[in-house]
């Protein structure tokens, strides 16, 4: 075998021997009967779907409020080398084994499958928990037009169903609206910063001079300045739960050995694109002391590029912008339902899920899955209180803490694949392969775990029992899982000289 991977910026086609792909095959892989339809472009659109929702829209906004324009351009450059190096790790073992429900699987088979289980499960209630927070924001955005509370049980649940009834068929509409209002609100911002704008004001780096590039919070001075930046890191990493996707849908295309290593290739750019230049440009026409900023995140009102263009003088523009918001939510919720269904067939695969959701129609789709997985959408008339927006920061804090845990295992998997691999003389040619790696997987690793710590940090100096339970009763639910199921099934975990790299890959795409 040769030992020269392709990375980033190569792919070449091959033929390998024993445990590794065959790039023309059609035949799932052990037991995977889903239909792979999906083309490259396809997954390309659910990626940028499920990438880009509501969390660039409106949690932006509360990472500028709490940490200042240099805050959130620090928080979303580390968060988003977390996300990439993780991507990088999940994206080598599924072009080496694409199979639905990717997660579990490789949890299952490289560390325990114990761990899969729980890691399975808590991805799920993660997707989940974001479904219903994209609901959420649609019906709140929503509001922007038409603000009598009753209302809102309508929107909700007009949006419950189209999320079901357009399943899967609006990809590539919803993804190209997504970029060009990126673009726009960038190449607007700068018209804007620049002079342009019809107060013709030139604010350039205005707002990082006063009131400041950084906002203290919690304590004065350089540490509360440090711990605002500690706060950002949950609502930020909020805004890029979902880049995973393309794995999960990975396992639905017709080739996806080329389609993935296709997408990976874009990967720097979408995050450049859609989170870097987009936070450095807010920062820049908005000022992070904003009051309406510390209000809501649920109210349109607040959501931050709306607030801009109104501060700027631009009229008619924030409706429309909104109104595009409302799609990408809509998008987003989508997208998600497409990974959480299939993260459900996946562990029913793997009998760690009832076996009617194996289930599917005539067409390849596991419908008794995504029936199951919108029914939970309903949770989001939970939000129609007088404590809505509570509610809702607390299914932010819960999806968000689940997916970094994902997110960890993940990193803590490839590790695990990488070594045992290298233990056992395994080189599979032709396919991705990360420079970076296996590097890119401690970084993100480590990083994921202190984020996880740290996801409730404000409640120790303003204790909220509420606050608390969300950001940390993950915790304890994924250790009952994993001892549940390693207790009950008594699995082990495999040293690495005894991991499988060849059952059942003479399927592989």
């Amino acid at each position: 075998m040769s030992s020269n991977p392709v990375t980033e910026d190569e792919t070449k086609a091959s033929s390998v021997e024993e445990g590794s792909l065959h790039s023309d095959s059609q035949v799932p892989f052990m037991g995977d009967k889903l239909q792979r339809r999906l083309s490259g472009p396809q997954i390309q659109m659910i990626a940028i779907a499920g990438t880009i929702g509501t969390g660039l829209f409106l949690a932006i906004g509360q990472v500028l409020a709490v940490t200042g324009p240099l805050g959130l351009l620090i928080a979303y450059l580390h968060v988003a080398s977390v996300a990439y190096c993780t991507l990088t790790s999940i994206a080598e073992m599924t072009v080496f084994a694409p199979i639905a429900g990717t997660f579990p699987y490789y949890a299952t088979r490289w560390v325990d499958p114990a761990l899969g289980f729980a890691v399975g499960w808590a991805y799920y209630y993660a997707l989940i928990m974001t479904l219903i927070a994209e609901i959420t924001a649609a019906s709140a955005l929503i509001a922007f037009w038409d603000p009598k509370e009753s209302h809102k049980y309508l929107y909700i649940t007009i949006l419950c169903v189209l999320t079901v009834t357009v399943f899967g068929r609006s990809e590539v509409f919803f993804s190209a609206i997504k970029i060009m209002l990126v673009l726009g609100f960038i190449i607007g911002g700068l018209v804007i910063t620049l002079g342009g704008g019809p107060d013709h004001q030139r604010h350039g780096f205005e707002y990082w001079r006063n009131p400041g590039p950084m906002v203290s919070l919690l304590e004065p001075g350089a540490k509360g300045r440090f711990l605002g930046l500690l706060v950002a890191i949950v609502p930020a990493a909020f805004s890029m739960g979902g880049i995973e996707l393309i794995a999960i849908a990975a396992a639905e295309t017709r080739n996806p050995r080329r389609s993935l290593t296709g997408a990976m290739r874009t990967v720097v750019f979408r995050i450049a694109l859609f989170y870097i230049l987009s936070v450095l440009v807010l920062g820049m026409i908005l000022p992070s002391d904003d009051p309406i900023l510390f209000q809501s995140a649920t109210n349109a009102g607040q959501a931050p590029w709306v607030l801009a263009f109104m501060r700027a003088g631009v009229k008619g523009l924030p409706s429309l912008i909104n109104a595009v918001i409302v799609t990408s939510a809509f998008s987003a919720g989508n997208s998600l339902l497409f990974g959480a269904s299939r993260i459900l067939y996946g562990l029913a695969l793997r009998k760690q899920a009832p076996a009617f959701f194996l289930r599917q129609t005539k067409a390849g789709l596991p419908l008794p899955a995504i029936l199951f997985t919108s029914a939970f959408s309903l949770l989001a008339f939970l939000n129609i209180t007088e404590r809505s927006s509570k509610v809702f920061s607390w299914f932010v804090t819960l999806s968000t803490v689940s997916g970094l845990l994902g997110w960890a295992t993940m990193n803590l998997t490839y590790l695990r694949y990488y070594y045992g691999m290298k233990q056992q003389g395994v080189k599979p040619e032709g396919i991705y392969r990360s420079r970076l790696q296996p590097f890119a997987a401690m970084w993100a690793l480590f990083w994921l775990i202190f984020y996880i710590l740290i996801s409730g940090i404000s409640v120790f100096w303003a204790f909220n029992a509420s606050d608390f339970v969300a950001a940390y009763i993950n915790l304890p639910l994924f250790g009952a899982l994993y001892l549940g199921w390693k207790i009950i099934k008594r699995t082990k975990i495999a040293s690495l000289r005894d991991l499988d790299f060849k059952s059942g890959d003479s399927n592989l795409v």
